[in-house]
This record gives structure tokens, sequence and C-alpha cells, in this order.
């Protein structure tokens, strides 16, 4: 997410030596704002690091979480209102494999505590597998391409 608070405190209870805070910062209200898909993948990128840890051992939490029954109704809900296209954006349906990419990484934590962000539609966007991992390692270069369509009577070879 965007910023992760860690406190500690003298004052909390015995075996809770601290907790954090989390600030929620991109959202699907704020996405929208964006019209084009480069400006909506700007917002999103996390030009995170290849092999970089996220569920290591604990990929198992996920896996479960992801083949959850809320998990399956919030998903099909996403599809819908992002009408199938890659980043909501209109001109970029999705053929094959959609998947539902968090705009805010969620932990091992997250999905333990049931915090219910994971599973809100506000924080949650509808993309193709290439487009979710340029997202994460911010490679341009997996945007899909805009395909012109052709007319009748057009001759000029692009």
């Amino acid at each position: 997410m965007g910023q992760v608070i860690v406190f500690t405190s003298s004052l909390l209870a015995p075996g809770h030596q601290s907790f954090k805070v989390l600030m929620v910062t991109k959202s699907y209200s704020e996405l929208r704002r964006f019209d084009t898909f480069d400006e909506r993948f700007e917002y999103l990128k996390l030009s995170g690091g290849v092999g970089r840890a996220t569920f290591g051992f604990d990929r198992h939490v996920n896996q479960q979480f992801y083949m959850s029954r809320e998990w399956e109704d919030v998903r099909r809900h996403v599809m819908i209102r992002d009408e199938g296209c890659d980043l909501g954006i209109l001109g970029y349906e999705i053929n094959i494999s959609p998947l539902i990419h968090h705009m805010n990484p969620m932990s091992v934590d997250d999905i333990l505590h049931k915090e219910t962000w994971i599973l809100d539609p506000e924080f949650l966007i509808l993309t193709t597998h290439n487009t979710h991992n340029a997202i994460h390692f911010g490679a341009k270069r997996l945007h899909p391409k805009v395909v012109m369509a052709r007319t009748p009577k057009d001759t000029k070879l692009w």
C-alpha cells in the first residue's frame, strides 16, 4: 500500500507490542478520473522487483483466499463493472484469462485478519496477465497493442 505506519507503545496490552495503521492510497474512484490506458497504468504501477518475495511459503493462504466464495462473487462483480475491459477502458476488451488486481497490495496478515478492503471493489480493477505484470514490474512493453480497424475501400497500409 501507500504507507504502513507501525506504532509501538508500552501502553498496549501485554503480548501486543505493536500495531499497524494502513493507509489505502489507490482507489477505483480515483482511477476513473483518468481517461486513457497509459494514465491508468501510471496511476497503478508499483515498479516492484522481479523475484521480490510476496507470499513465499505462505502462498497457500492467498490461494485459499482466491478460491473462496466471497472472492468469486466480488471477482464477478468487478468483471461486470469494468465491462470485460483491461483497466476498465472500452476498446481494450479481454478475450482470455482476465485477472482482478488489488490496487493496494495485500499481505498474509490482511487475509488472515479478514481485512474488509481486500474484498471491496473500490480497491480492485480488471486486467490482463500482461497488464498485471506490467503494473507490478513496470514493463511498459507489456501494454496491449491497439489494432486499427480497417474500413471498406481502405487501401492505405498503415
